[in-house]
């Protein structure tokens, strides 16, 4: 367990997102970043994507509610043992997550090292 101060964990969030290619971003809309403790449901969990993934989308997808990404910080500050590792790590949830919003399967991710 390796734990950091809330501010410290979110400017790695942050961190994470500025690596995000520029053609990448570009397409981002309508989606929040959340960063809670814990999923209630499986807290085992680092993060979670919810919505509908853009390859998905239909034409009309029009007036709903903005996808999230959830970063559970205190599932990810268990899994890790010190700060380049906790950095690293919520780099790699974001990334994933932000795969499954551009329809990128569990299975490709791990292949692309995001897994």
């Amino acid at each position: 367990m390796y734990y950091v101060e809330d501010e410290r964990f979110d400017e790695m969030v942050e961190a994470a997102l500025d690596k995000v290619p520029e053609n990448f971003v570009a397409r981002m809309r309508n989606l929040a970043i959340l960063v809670e403790d814990y999923n209630e449901e499986s807290p085992h969990i680092l993060g979670l994507y919810e919505g509908v993934a853009l390859p998905e989308r239909t034409f009309d997808h029009t007036g709903y509610l903005p996808d999230a990404i959830f970063i559970y910080r205190r599932a990810l500050q268990d899994w890790c043992n010190s700060e380049e590792e906790l950095e690293h790590q919520v780099m790699v949830t974001v990334f994933h997550e932000l795969g499954h919003y551009f329809g990128i399967d569990d299975e490709h991710l791990h292949e692309l090292g995001w897994g």
